[in-house]
């Protein structure tokens, strides 16, 4: 049950912790945290995205070490053994990535829900919002770090000629093919070799809702990745990978979500 839709939240608000991850590319001009602010559904805690990764690289959000991690979920309030909501209010549904990050420090996965079609869609059905922020007591987080559902650029290297597991890029076609420039500055056009592309936008409907699991699995089946194989997700910087590796979880139940952290912004380094 990664996904969670409103009404199912709407009963059990007071029953899971909820999170807000909204983070928004920078040429969009918007502020997660200011929005939160402003309105946010109510009990939900801000993550912030760039300040809760990995410090001292230039790499964005990559995964933080599990110290961090313990006191970053430990000053948030949030227990091991809590129900979890994530949610965002974001073009490039962000609340993925903070469920692939639960997951890979070891948060029962059962445990850990994306809120399916997030702020817009409570708000459209005029659901309850506040601009309160609720007061925070700590806890004690412990870290069970999953170091297997992480790949880094020596392992996609390597799988170019070992061919052990799929790589699946999120970005753009015209990105993928290397037809347009790059957002980030710095990084050159073009793919991992042998990889494959399924956009993420795909996998979304327009009130940003995922389309159904027939379809999830349909979008999948027509890339044409080699089946039986594990899937490693890939983007520009590890958001939108965790979108199609959650995804993927919706049509395999058995799949824990492996990406490749550094993604193109350290693959496409000129």
């Amino acid at each position: 049950m990664s996904l969670v839709n409103t009404n199912w939240l709407e009963k059990n608000l007071g029953k899971v912790k909820i999170i807000d991850c909204s983070w928004h590319m920078p040429q969009v001009h918007r502020n997660g945290f200011n929005e939160y602010k402003n309105k946010h559904i109510e009990n939900a805690i801000f993550f912030n995205l760039d300040k809760n990764s990995k410090k001292n690289t230039d790499l964005p959000h990559m995964l933080t070490d599990a110290s961090s991690w313990e006191n970053i979920i430990s000053n948030m309030g949030i227990k091991n053994d809590e129900q979890i909501v994530v949610y965002d209010n974001s073009d490039i549904i962000s609340s993925c990535r903070c469920w692939y990050n639960f997951i890979y420090f070891g948060h029962n996965p059962e445990l850990v829900h994306v809120l399916d079609g997030g702020l817009r869609k409570w708000i459209e059905e005029a659901k309850p919002t506040t601009s309160d922020v609720i007061t925070i007591i700590p806890s004690s987080y412990t870290v069970h770090e999953k170091k297997e559902l992480v790949k880094d650029k020596k392992e996609i290297n390597e799988n170019i000629f070992e061919n052990k597991f799929n790589v699946i890029d999120a970005r753009s076609l015209e990105r993928f093919e290397g037809k347009v420039p790059e957002p980030r500055k710095g990084l050159r056009s073009g793919s991992i070799k042998n990889s494959f592309c399924l956009p993420f936008s795909e996998l979304i409907n327009k009130d940003h809702t995922f389309i159904s699991k027939e379809k999830i699995y349909e979008k999948f089946k027509s890339i044409g990745y080699e089946m039986g194989k594990n899937m490693v997700f890939t983007c520009g910087s590890g958001v939108t990978a965790s979108v199609l590796a959650l995804a993927y979880s919706l049509i395999d139940n058995k799949y824990m979500p492996t990406i490749y952290d550094g993604s193109w912004s350290e693959y496409g380094k000129n």
